[in-house]
């Protein structure tokens, strides 16, 4: 516990209570979802980076969406592992706590944005093929990457410093596996009602920002789709957008889920497990989404690995 009105220099995370079989338990589930994410993720950047047939716009896009999903889930698995292993609280420090908040809501932002921005590609590529080379060329596809991770970074600088100007006189330890903001303000003896709307209509401007352009894009890559006379046309124009669109909908109900709402200290169980699906589950799934619903990349894909093959028999 803290004195009346003082600022906490360190915090204790409580992560996942049960008996010592149980968080044995939990680190080897959790230990297997983060190595599959780190491999899958790494294997799409690699064949994204060396094979010539994944030289476009949306892989590019892909690229870059994996890498978020390895700093993401690395952000937060780790320090989850570990405080698994411990007999007790985990300890954070202050300067560890801002840190990996920050990287935390910064990296999610810049998904989004991403995200939002795959969307536009796919209405393109598919309402608007003639051009489709003109408008995405390398330098608009960098300019979005590169606005999406600024966009990121800058937006959320002031919600994670005004977190740490509060007064934390109730107590340091945060009820889950990582520094969540809504816990955060829960431990807070300031009143944060006006902190937690401004918040709320932050993360609706990141979350509709990204999800209106989305909406508005597969509308029309629908209507298209339907105007396809084959079976076979409308089958392939879909599965170029098949996989972004089961990406978009897991991460955005979740998140949607854990950040919109006016009450950020709400429901402790409740963030766990969105934070858990957002952090853990999300990462590990989006590799195998990418790969078993897209044939370039599983072309792709079982060429490198028979290229390896080839190397070790040699």
């Amino acid at each position: 516990m803290l004195g009346n009105h003082s600022s906490a220099t360190e915090f204790y995370l409580l992560g996942f209570s049960g008996s010592r079989e149980l968080r044995h338990i939990l680190f080897a589930t959790f230990f297997f979802f983060y190595s599959v994410t780190l491999i899958g993720n790494t294997v799409i950047i690699v064949i994204v980076c060396l094979d010539k047939r994944l030289q476009s716009p949306m892989y590019f896009f892909l690229g870059h969406l994996s890498a978020l999903e390895i700093l993401v889930t690395t952000i937060v698995v780790p320090v989850m592992l570990w405080g698994l292993l411990l007999p007790g609280m985990q300890t954070v420090s202050l300067a560890a706590c801002v840190t990996q908040l920050f990287l935390y809501l910064a990296l999610g932002t810049t998904e989004f944005a991403l995200l939002g921005a795959m969307a536009v590609d796919r209405y393109v590529a598919i309402c608007n093929p003639l051009r489709y080379n003109v408008i995405m060329n390398s330098r608009t596809c960098n300019l979005v990457v590169i606005v999406s991770w600024l966009f990121g970074v800058l937006f959320q600088i002031w919600p994670v410093y005004a977190t740490f100007q509060l007064s934390y006189c109730k107590s340091n330890v945060v009820d889950n596996f990582f520094c969540d903001r809504g816990q955060l303000l829960k431990l807070s003896c300031d009143n944060t009602l006006f902190m937690e709307f401004i918040l709320f209509l932050m993360a609706v401007f990141v979350l509709f920002g990204s999800l209106i352009p989305t909406i508005v894009s597969y509308t029309y890559i629908v209507s298209t789709i339907l105007k396809i006379p084959s079976a076979s046309g409308r089958r392939k124009a879909f599965s170029t957008c098949a996989s972004h669109f089961t990406c978009v909908v897991i991460g955005y109900g979740s998140c949607l889920f854990l950040y919109v709402k006016p009450k950020q200290t709400q429901a402790t169980d409740y963030n766990r497990v969105v934070s858990l699906m957002v952090s853990v589950v999300t990462p590990f799934l989006n590799p195998f989404i990418f790969t078993l619903r897209n044939d370039k990349v599983i072309e792709a894909l079982r060429d490198r690995v028979k290229q390896c093959c080839h190397l070790f028999r040699n």
